[in-house]
C-alpha cells in the first residue's frame, strides 16, 4: 500500500489490486475512509469532519496526480517502499 501523501497527521495511500472505482484510503489517528477520486464522494470509513474535508479537498486539488498513482499502483509498478519497480 503506498502512500502518495502525507500532511497534517492524514496519510492518502492506494492499495495494490483494490477494487474499482479508482479511490485513495485515508487514515487518520485509527480512523480511515476511502474516497472516490473522480466524483471525491466517500466510498466507505469515516474520519472527523474536518480531517475529511482536508482530505477531500487535497484529492480535488490533487486528481490528476491521484489517478496517476492508481493506474501505475494497479500495474503493479510500485513497490510497498514507493520505488518503481524494474
Amino acid at each position: 500500500m503506498p502512500a502518495i501523501a502525507r500532511f497534517d497527521g492524514i496519510t492518502i495511500a492506494i492499495f495494490y489490486n483494490d477494487h474499482v472505482p479508482p479511490h485513495v484510503h485515508v487514515r487518520y489517528v485509527g480512523c480511515d475512509m476511502s474516497i472516490n477520486i473522480v466524483t471525491r464522494e466517500r466510498i466507505e470509513g469515516w474520519l472527523p469532519p474536518r480531517v475529511h474535508r482536508k482530505a477531500r479537498d487535497w484529492v480535488a486539488m490533487n486528481t490528476n496526480e491521484c489517478l496517476h498513482h492508481w493506474y501505475r499502483i494497479q500495474r503493479h509498478e510500485y513497490m510497498d517502499d514507493g520505488y518503481r519497480r524494474n
